[in-house]
């Protein structure tokens, strides 16, 4: 499926962003930035094709170019290039590809997706740090751009941004990420919920419907993944009130409706495809029995259709007029993974084998795989939209693929040298963003010691080894050794010349043992400093 679709993309359509597949030609969506390509190229590391991985990566670097004079959508390019970049950029050194000295602190398609990024801050300088929906690449916010975006317009920004913020050392993006979603837990009413749009200026709600589906839907997957991410306590803290929230006015017998945001009376009684994220979402906070009984329900409205239509009416049991179209969106394959990862359920394989099959049999065309229009009469539409290489189709893949690398539970990893000093990567745990691009949170350790923190140290190293040359070290005796042998470890210790590795097999039952302290005294310790990462 994948290859069908990705190589008559290639044939048809690039370096357009995405593949017509009915006309077999190709259009620009979201920018002009051969977006499909982007979007599909983890997904290739992910099927197991290193060569392709790595001559996209040298047709991305050649052709791809950010100073163009195009309105684009600040959310979309952030989820799709910029995560699909930085996704690149930390799997590089496993698809083979031969990475420059630094990585993973440095790299092509890192400075690529930062000089992306760069072009999207503009869209957070407002009054309430809440970005515009769409910025011009080349000239920043139009002057007549509206100041109403939706909710995942203004909170998607942490995982991406975040990363880029530590891989780089500049903090200006995870700061504007948070300053956002900050803004709209602020802004929240005062029975827990948010709206659909608000405007950026005033902070005032333009839509009040609240649930959990579009136009909001990634900004509480990005507080549970950012919280995941980087350790977080507040921006789980906020999703778990928020969740009380939903449950309390929005959840209806495993359903979720939606509800006006400050009375909680249901103003549409309609379950959004968009929405069937969820349980995947519920199983990575452990709440894996709603998390089944709510994706059962959404599974029964697949079998009827074949697919999720955009809106189906719960009381009616049937499709949303003018909202009856699948644009083989990826929602419920990727609960169905998370689930499946958590509970090994056999129902979660069989939505996944309906899926494939469905999919083949609906929408396949000559040319690759379109947007089916109608699920009730299964017309087709000629589009295929680039999430369908990056989510669905990866998905599915990991689903079935119990072995991929992704999956990885720890007992393998990498070790790299960074100017930092040695890192561990790939050993599992990766957050996806909330277009499947797989983000390593051990690389957030690699790089992210802050320039004013590295003079820190530099300084103290100078100073350290300055008294040293006039002053012996004296350490007091351990509970648990003799003097003897700390005495001798003493004088390795003085006898060490800075930068050189002391001797592990000395210094492994003295030096790995310490407790943790705050960074300002994890300093000496034999005559070695200490930093965060050890």
């Amino acid at each position: 499926m994948f290859y069908h679709a990705y190589e008559h993309y290639l044939e048809s359509a690039f370096p357009y962003d995405e593949l017509r597949p009915l006309t077999c030609d190709g259009q620009d969506t979201w920018g002009s930035f051969s977006l499909t390509l982007i979007d599909a190229l983890d997904t290739l590391l992910i099927l197991g094709n290193v060569s392709e991985f790595q001559r996209v990566v040298n047709v991305l670097q050649e052709g791809v170019d950010f100073d163009i004079d195009v309105n684009a959508s600040v959310f979309e390019t952030n989820i799709r290039v910029v995560g699909g970049l930085l996704s690149a950029h930390l799997l590089s050194r496993k698809a083979g590809v031969d990475v420059e000295a630094g990585w993973p602190c440095s790299g092509p398609l890192l400075r690529m997706a930062e000089e992306a990024a760069r072009k999207l801050l503009p869209a957070f300088q407002t009054p309430t740090g809440m970005p515009y929906g769409t910025v011009n690449l080349l000239h920043g916010v139009n002057p007549g751009e509206t100041p109403v975006t939706c909710t995942a317009g203004i909170g998607t920004f942490i995982v991406e941004f975040a990363t880029l913020s530590h891989l780089t050392g500049d903090p200006v993006f995870e700061d504007v990420a948070r300053k956002a979603l900050k803004a709209l837990w602020k802004n929240r009413s005062d029975i827990g919920l948010v709206g659909n749009h608000i405007d950026v200026i005033t902070a005032k709600w333009v839509a009040q419907d609240a649930g959990i589906g579009a136009g909001v839907d990634s900004y509480f997957e990005y507080l549970v993944k950012g919280a995941i991410l980087l350790q977080d306590k507040e921006l789980m803290s906020m999703f778990l009130e928020y969740n009380k929230a939903i449950k309390n006015y929005t959840k209806f017998d495993d359903w979720y409706l939606w509800v006006q945001m400050y009375k909680g009376t249901v103003s549409m009684p309609v379950f959004q495809s968009l929405e069937a994220y969820w349980p995947g979402l519920q199983s990575l906070i452990g709440d894996v029995d709603n998390a089944m009984r709510t994706f059962l329900n959404y599974y029964t409205v697949w079998k009827q259709f074949g697919g999720l239509p955009e809106f189906y009416n719960i009381p009616q049991g049937y499709t949303v007029d003018k909202r009856e179209g699948y644009p083989l969106r990826p929602e419920l394959i990727e609960s169905a993974m998370y689930l499946y990862r958590a509970t090994r359920d056999p129902t979660l394989l069989e939505l996944g084998r309906d899926a494939v099959e469905s999919i083949e049999k609906i929408s396949k065309v000559d040319c690759g795989f379109a947007t089916i229009k109608d699920l009730r009469d299964h017309r087709l539409d000629n589009r295929m939209e680039s999430f369908f290489l990056a989510e669905t189709i990866k998905y599915l893949y990991l689903l079935f693929d119990p072995d991929n690398f992704i999956h990885n539970d720890g007992s393998d990893f990498d070790v790299v040298v960074t100017p930092y000093g040695e890192c561990v990567l790939n050993a599992g745990g990766y957050i996806f963003n909330t277009e499947a691009h797989p983000i390593d949170p051990a690389a957030l350790h690699c790089c992210s010691k802050r320039k004013e923190e590295q003079w820190e140290v530099e300084d103290l190293m100078r100073e350290f080894y300055s008294r040293k040359k006039t002053k012996k070290l004296t350490l007091k005796r351990a509970a648990d050794h003799g003097e003897g042998e700390k005495a001798k470890d003493s004088q390795d210790a003085s006898s060490e010349k800075p930068g050189e590795k002391r001797n592990s097999k000395k210094s492994s039952h003295s030096l790995l043992s310490c407790p943790s302290q705050s960074f300002n005294s994890k300093l000496a310790v034999l005559g070695q400093v200490f930093l965060d990462n050890t």
